[in-house]
């Protein structure tokens, strides 16, 4: 007893004729089915090269289409073919053109011989199956497909919605439970048989034609009418990725394609020399009596998955953009942002680097340059301080950033005077540090000697835009550690907001912080914020700020004493 091999052909006839050669030389018969879309020259010479091996022939050709009944009928007429010329096969193995034997073939004939009433293939119910792309799963056997998905697209989906809308739905033919799986089956000669001499073939066939991808359910429903013992699984490893579409196999597939112990690989690309020389050559012929197993590297293309679709955290490029959202996340690694702290604050850059060993920027997306750390021009990933480059793509410009120092937590200033694109971003990042003292962007204002009608306008204008990025910060969806404070509660009391900062970025110290940076002078900032009301501008976001505040971090006088009789 032997088994029969049946061979789907759409392109790479070259290969073809290698494998089929590979399978007959190992006394296995092979039919031939080549998609009647192969121009008749290519075909007749194919044909020609062949005709020198008993072992092979050719059966009636179909025209083959993804997802359309011609694959199912092709099959049929091979496996007619089959049965009919080859008395001694025990079992019917179905592959296409690009299938490669992985092991030798005795492995298999053997171990199919322990198996003789066996049935290798995968049928399960539409509710049991996770893997369907595209949202037809009960619906593909109670619909009618007339139109071609790949060439009639529009005409298809217009189909479908209409039968949705009207609720038209076809009966399943009594007795059948549908059934989907793999196409690449291997059926006792008994049960392929029966399939294909069933007095009811005709009602069957007749509803499948109607099927969404019928070479899916054909065989792997009617299995289930006729077969003793169904192994739900296929000998042959076949991967998909997360649109549906199979995995190809490279050279560099090697090994892995090694460690599956399966039987039979698809899809093999057809210039992948390295691949053919060794596993159809010979040079892999040592037998191994092992359990065919892909679950063995399932981890690996679940990865694969993961990483074609999430991608690394934190990076972008051109090979992969993601839809907004659809990030795996925003950022690479934890950084800070601090608003109003550089304002308020003399030379804070320095202090807060010396306080942590982190690199401090300045206003990164100011309106002239962004103000990279110690005053360069570039950085890491060739990022410029140029303003319109930066603002070519705001985003893309801080992602950049982070993902070119990761490593090393980076810290910048921000405001109501730099560019806002960003806000959204700050604020919806998990790895965003955001500390804010609202309203700080007064104090510049205080300090320069302008005309006082234009500094009016300036604040108006700065407290809409701040008031607008407190909001987003407030969001729902907002996601970043943020922190608010208004600038009269700040200075109260600024060592512990900054005690706070320290102690979450993770700066291990023997002691607490007991000197705060040096502030900026303040005398005088409440009467001129006091001129701002007069002058109809009312600068609410800094809190109730008196006109004369009291010296910051001024000793608390003494409590009296007192005497409890």
């Amino acid at each position: 007893m032997t088994v029969g091999i049946l061979m789907l052909v759409h392109t790479a006839l070259n290969r073809a004729e290698q494998t089929a050669r590979h399978w007959t030389a190992a006394g296995c018969p092979v039919v031939i089915h080549v998609d009647l879309n192969v121009t008749t020259k290519a075909f007749r010479s194919f044909q020609e090269r062949l005709s020198d091996d008993p072992l092979i022939q050719f059966s009636k050709r179909h025209k083959c289409e993804w997802g359309r009944w011609g694959l199912v009928a092709a099959t049929q007429s091979a496996a007619e073919l089959m049965l009919a010329s080859s008395e001694d096969i025990s079992h019917v193995y179905l592959t296409s053109g690009s299938c490669m034997p992985l092991r030798p073939v005795n492995d298999l004939v053997d171990y199919l011989a322990a198996s003789p009433r066996t049935d290798f293939i995968e049928s399960a119910t539409t509710a049991d199956v996770p893997w369907t792309v595209g949202g037809l799963d009960e619906e593909r056997f109670t619909m009618r497909f007339p139109f071609s998905w790949k060439r009639h697209r529009r005409l298809f989906d217009m189909w479908v919605g209409i039968q949705r809308r009207l609720h038209l739905k076809r009966r399943i033919p009594s007795g059948l439970v549908p059934h989907m799986g793999s196409q690449w089956w291997c059926l006792t000669r008994q049960t392929l048989s029966a399939i294909l001499q069933d007095p009811e073939r005709r009602r069957y066939d007749s509803y499948f034609k109607q099927v969404w991808i019928p070479d899916e359910s054909y065989f792997q429903t009617l299995a289930r009418l006729y077969s003793g013992n169904v192994e739900s699984r296929s000998l042959t490893l076949s991967k998909f990725d997360f649109q549906g579409k199979p995995h190809i196999f490279y050279d560099d597939h090697l090994q892995l394609l090694r460690r599956s112990d399966c039987f039979v690989a698809r899809k093999i690309w057809p210039h992948a020399h390295r691949l053919y020389e060794v596993f159809l050559d010979g040079r892999d012929a040592e037998g191994k009596r092992t359990e065919p197993n892909p679950g063995k590297i399932d981890r690996i293309f679940a990865k694969a998955v993961e990483r074609r679709t999430r991608g690394r955290p934190g990076l972008y490029m051109h090979s992969r953009f993601p839809n907004e959202d659809w990030e795996n996340g925003v950022t690479c690694s934890p950084y800070s942002v601090f608003e109003g702290f550089s304002e308020l604050f003399e030379d804070f850059e320095t202090w807060f680097s010396k306080a942590t060993g982190a690199r401090v920027h300045g206003h990164l997306f100011a309106p002239d340059r962004a103000e990279l750390a110690g005053g360069q021009s570039m950085i890491n990933g060739c990022l410029s301080d140029s303003a319109k480059k930066r603002d070519y793509n705001p985003k893309a410009y801080l992602t950049s950033l982070i993902w070119n120092t990761r490593g090393e937590r980076q810290v910048f200033q921000y405001g109501p005077a730099d560019n806002q694109k960003v806000s959204w971003l700050l604020a919806k990042d998990p790895n965003a540090q955001i500390s804010v003292i609202s309203g700080a962007w007064a104090v510049p204002l205080f300090k320069t000697n302008r005309n006082f009608a234009d500094l009016r306008a300036e604040a108006a204008e700065l407290q809409r835009v701040e008031s607008k990025h407190l909001q987003v910060l407030r969001s729902v969806h907002a996601k970043a550690r943020i922190r608010i404070w208004t600038m009269a509660e700040f200075i109260e009391a600024p060592m512990e907001p900054l005690q706070t900062i320290l102690d979450e970025i993770g700066v291990v110290r023997d002691r607490r912080l007991a000197e705060a940076p040096k502030m900026v002078d303040l005398e005088g900032f409440g009467q001129f914020l006091q001129n701002l009301k007069n002058q109809g501008m009312h600068p609410y976001l800094m809190g109730d700020f008196p006109v004369d505040p009291a010296p910051v971090n001024k000793a608390r006088p003494p409590r009296k004493p007192y005497l409890v009789r």
